[in-house]
């Protein structure tokens, strides 16, 4: 009795140290710090630091209905109705958006940049890796609604996480952007952490899901299997503009190519020669632009490459 005592206590330390560690794991993540995403942008050459902070701009604070604030940056230095939101991917926040935020005010477009739950200056005490981040991406796009208009052209921009997050919110809670472009999206949680489970920590997925997430709907009240574009792109109508580093192998290629093969609909498939995990901008730029331009074109999406503010951003 005793021995049975004993080892149903170890099982229990055993399920109580593997719950705890990997959803702390996940739910909080660790970010980082403002300095180094500043530093690595500007040394790449991405971000002239005192160009954009002379760039004329608004900043706010708008609510999340789920109880915190939210910083938005808006940069509309165009008098029209063209906007472009873009949602950064986890660990980093809205400093990380500058070169995308570039990218698309060359073209034409006012662009907002914004920072997910926990990451930023944006509150929120966990990360949920688009579960609860795509409530605050549509209270975000029904803010900007409400300022500019509901006539408003608007597309959505994410990467990795936050590619996830915008399919997401377009795939089960409102489809009200005119365009989306994912940058390297995870098909679903599950499958991404079955990977890095298999690849990072080589531990039995098998074992160690199950066990987490009975821990994080205890402690953060959505399940694994709730995150999953996978299960809900195919009920996005609009445009979307899929893209994805041929070498990542965090979030392997084939997940983005799952997600373009259940689309209906418009949609385009861009896979870069170089770079990892979120790097196709960086490493790919001219391809990068050119798949835009030409998704545009294929969904009569007006745009211009023209000289702007953009430019002075950039080194």
């Amino acid at each position: 009795m005793k021995r049975i005592l004993r080892y149903s206590l170890l099982l229990l330390t055993v399920i109580l140290s593997i719950g705890t560690y990997f959803t702390n794991k996940l739910m909080y993540i660790r970010k980082k710090d403002n300095a180094v995403i500043v530093e690595r942008e500007s040394i790449a050459g991405r971000l002239n630091v005192t160009a954009y902070d002379q760039l004329e701009k608004e900043e706010h604070f708008i609510h999340s209905p789920l109880g915190y604030s939210l910083k938005v940056v808006v940069a509309a230095p165009y008098p029209s109705n063209r906007y472009v939101i873009i949602s950064h991917g986890v660990t980093e926040n809205k400093t990380n958006s500058i070169k995308y935020m570039n990218l698309f005010l060359s073209r034409g477009f006012n662009v907002v940049i914004y920072d997910h739950r926990r990451h930023g200056e944006s509150g929120g005490k966990t990360t949920s890796y688009g579960y609860y981040e795509k409530y605050d991406l549509k209270a975000v796009v029904d803010w900007l609604k409400r300022q500019k208009g509901p006539d408003v052209l608007l597309g959505i921009h994410g990467e990795s996480m936050g590619a996830a997050t915008m399919l997401l919110y377009a795939g089960s809670l409102a489809d009200d952007a005119n365009f989306y472009i994912a940058d390297c999206p995870f098909s679903d949680l599950s499958g991404q952490l079955t990977h890095h489970l298999r690849t990072t920590f080589k531990l039995p997925p098998k074992v160690i899901l199950p066990i987490s997430n009975v821990f994080l709907r205890l402690r953060d009240k959505y399940s694994i299997h709730d995150v999953s574009p996978l299960a809900v792109v195919s009920y996005i109508s609009k445009p979307v503009l899929f893209i994805h580093s041929k070498d990542d192998t965090f979030i392997p290629p084939v997940m983005t190519e799952m997600l373009y093969e259940q689309k209906n609909g418009p949609k385009k498939l861009f896979i870069a020669k170089y770079g990892a995990h979120a790097q196709s901008y960086n490493e790919n730029k001219e391809a990068y632009e050119a798949a835009i331009d030409s998704f545009f074109t294929d969904n009569g999406i007006p745009f211009q490459v023209e000289d702007s503010p953009a430019h002075k951003f950039e080194r």
